[in-house]
């Protein structure tokens, strides 16, 4: 499988991603700042795992990234997960957010680039970068929203239309992954990531909201619903995601240049409370009280992946239903309720 080098390695994505690695008999290099809840628990599971080379470093200092990648000359594969990750933490501090995620993009490209390597370098990007899409036609049905014309989902054809700092400062790093393909010949894909979830994931309110709402629920928690309750996103269990990376890094040659939406597509949708609300309901046995806000800057009524392109290419498909994937999930945060339950 080669030498693969993953940022924010000891964030969710990450550690998953790095756990599957171990398994497969691969010795991965972690780099982590650890400033994201939770890194630090991950990390330290991770090296109960297996053997593998951690460093901390911080992907705005392109310094650190320069010597990173001279350090290690003989990568295969770069999969970049670093970054701030809420659109809300982005309306606060844009300028964090541009600086973690545009210019620490184009700090970890620069860096590849300048070390002559060419590994298979796999960004992910958000589907955020196509704005509310307020202009879609939306029908309402009686649990969820759904849209009227693009019953497939999304394409990567849609026009991107940034909304809020986030969208923005992820879009242009997108947009700097895939032309650095083309400038410069690095075999580069994005993937535009709809909501991914699964275990050891540490949600918290402004992000990875399936989670979050798991969490609030079994500790007793707010729980507060952004917008309608009949929002549906599609969604993606964790694996079925890293499945989707290791078939990008074994096949450079189809990916280089790409971009891809990557969710659960059509048929593995959930409303974000009328039927996941329900759902959890079911899950911890009891009625669960919420308060109603108002929608956050760039939500969307309705996103869902259109995920045949990548189905195509590289005969990726999700395994993951939403109920077993959700039940997972809900068991693992359960089972580990000490990890929540510590400030």
């Amino acid at each position: 499988m080669g030498k693969y080098l993953v940022t924010g390695g000891a964030g969710f994505i990450g550690a998953n991603l790095v756990h599957r690695l171990l398994g497969d008999g691969v010795e991965p290099i972690v780099v982590d700042n650890l400033s994201r809840k939770g890194a630090e628990t991950n990390l330290a599971w991770l090296r109960s795992q297996g053997d593998f080379q951690f460093v901390r470093a911080d992907i705005r200092d392109p310094d650190a990234m320069n010597a990173l990648f001279r350090d290690y000359a003989d990568v295969d594969a770069v999969v970049h997960l670093a970054g701030q990750v809420a659109v809300t933490s982005s309306v606060a501090d844009p300028r964090d957010d541009f600086q973690a995620n545009a210019l620490g993009t184009l700090n970890v490209l620069e860096a590849v680039r300048k070390s002559n390597q060419r590994p298979v370098f796999l960004y992910a990007s958000t589907n955020k970068v196509y704005g509310r899409m307020a202009d879609l036609a939306v029908e309402e049905h009686e649990t969820r929203y759904a849209f009227r014309d693009h019953r497939l989902g999304i394409p990567e054809s849609f026009p991107v239309d940034f909304h809020s700092p986030y969208g923005c400062s992820k879009g242009a790093a997108d947009q700097y992954v895939r032309d650095y393909a083309r400038i410069y010949g690095l075999p580069t894909v994005v993937f535009r990531q709809s909501c991914i979830y699964g275990e050891r994931q540490f949600g918290v309110e402004d992000q990875g909201w399936l989670a979050w709402f798991s969490i609030a629920a079994l500790l007793g928690g707010p729980i507060t619903v952004y917008g309608s309750r009949k929002q549906v996103r599609d969604v993606l269990f964790v694996e079925d995601l890293i499945d989707a990376y290791l078939l990008a890094a074994a096949n450079p040659d189809t990916v280089a240049g790409e971009i891809y939406n990557i969710g659960g597509g059509p048929e593995q949708t959930v409303s974000v409370w009328t039927e996941f609300g329900a759902t959890l309901e079911t899950l911890v046995g009891h009625p669960i009280s919420v308060v109603y806000a108002q929608s956050r800057p760039g939500d969307q009524l309705v996103y869902v992946s259109d995920i045949r392109k990548i189905d195509r290419d590289l005969g990726w498909r999700p395994r993951t239903s939403v109920q077993n994937g959700i039940g997972r999930m809900f068991e693992w945060i359960r089972n580990n309720r000490n990890l929540f339950e510590t400030p």
